[in-house]
C-alpha cells in the first residue's frame, strides 16, 4: 500500500533513459571525457552543399547512374561521406527518379508544344495501316507525309514491317529528299524500339512521339490514312503483294500529283511544293 501511495503522489523519481534526457546525458559524459564544459557543447551540421552539387553534376551527365554508382564515383574522387549520407542526399535531391529505367514512350516526357511545319521537308508524319489480301491474309502499309506540302513521297507495303524495315525505309527516303528536322510518330514498337532510337541518334533527326491514346496529336497523318483507306484500300481487292504494291503506288502518285487540297488553296501537293 505504501508503494502505491508513493506512485499516486508522484514522489518516486522517474529515471531518464530515453528521448532528450538520454541525449543530454550522453553529451554530458562526452564533455567530461574531453574536458569540455557541458553548457558550451553544441552539435553543428556539416555543410554538404559541395557534395550535393557534385552529385547533381554526376547524375546530369550520367542519367542512368543509381546511388551505388554515384557513390563509387565519389569515392574515386576522394569524397569520404558515408553511404547512408550519400543515399539521403540522393533522395532529397530527387535523383532517385533517374534510377528507374524510362520506357521509350515519349508520352512520359514533359509535353512540348506541337510542332508546326513552316517549310517543305521540315516535319514528316508516319503511321502504320493494315489491310488484307483477297484470301484473308493481312499486310501492312507505312506511308510518310510531308506536313507542309501534304505530299506523300512513299508508302511501304509488305506482309510484315519490323523496326529494321522501318529504319531502312526512312534511310532510303532521306537519300531521295534529304533529312527532315523531325518525324512525328506514335508509340508503336516499330518506332519506339532500339533500332529507330539508334537511327535517330546517328542521323540527328528527332522522333516526335505522340502520347498514347491521342490520335489528334498527329491529326494530319490520321486524316491521310482515312483518305487512303476510303479511296484506295476499300475500293480494291488485292490478290497478291505485288498487286497491292502496284495499286497503292498508283493511288499515291494520284494523291500527290493530281488530287487538289482545300488546305493548299485547291492546289495539288506537288504543285504547292514547287
Amino acid at each position: 500500500m505504501g508503494s502505491c501511495g508513493n506512485e499516486e503522489s508522484g514522489d518516486e523519481e522517474v529515471p531518464f533513459h530515453r528521448g532528450a534526457d538520454r541525449v543530454r546525458a550522453q553529451a554530458g559524459r562526452a564533455g567530461n571525457q574531453c574536458h569540455v564544459r557541458r553548457f558550451s557543447y553544441e552539435a553543428k551540421a556539416r555543410d554538404r552543399s559541395a557534395i550535393r552539387l557534385r552529385m547533381r553534376e554526376i547524375t546530369q551527365t550520367r542519367i542512368h547512374y543509381g546511388c551505388e554508382r554515384v557513390l563509387v564515383m565519389l569515392r574515386r574522387e576522394g569524397w569520404r561521406d558515408n553511404p547512408k549520407q550519400v543515399h539521403q542526399i540522393y533522395k532529397e535531391q530527387g535523383l532517385s527518379l533517374r534510377h528507374c529505367r524510362p520506357q521509350r514512350s515519349r508520352s512520359r516526357r514533359r509535353r512540348q508544344p506541337i510542332k508546326v511545319a513552316i517549310a517543305p521537308n521540315m516535319l514528316w508524319g508516319r503511321d502504320f495501316v493494315s489491310d488484307a489480301f483477297f484470301g484473308g491474309r493481312r499486310f501492312r502499309l507505312l506511308p510518310v507525309l510531308d506536313h507542309f506540302t501534304h505530299e506523300c513521297p512513299d508508302i511501304v507495303v509488305d506482309q510484315s514491317l519490323r523496326a529494321d524495315d522501318v529504319a531502312a525505309a526512312v534511310a532510303r527516303l532521306v537519300v531521295q529528299r534529304g533529312k527532315p528536322e523531325a518525324i512525328k510518330v506514335d508509340n508503336r514498337s516499330g518506332f519506339a524500339g532500339k533500332v529507330m532510337d539508334r537511327w535517330e541518334y546517328e542521323n540527328g533527326v528527332e522522333l516526335d512521339f505522340s502520347p498514347r491514346g491521342t490520335p489528334t496529336d498527329n491529326a494530319m497523318v490520321e486524316s491521310f490514312n482515312g483518305r487512303l483507306r476510303q479511296e484506295c484500300l476499300n475500293a480494291h481487292w488485292f490478290l497478291s503483294l505485288a498487286d497491292a504494291r502496284s495499286k497503292i503506288e498508283a493511288w499515291r502518285k494520284f494523291y500527290s500529283e493530281q488530287r487538289s487540297h482545300r488546305a493548299l488553296a485547291w492546289k495539288t501537293p506537288a504543285a504547292f511544293a514547287r
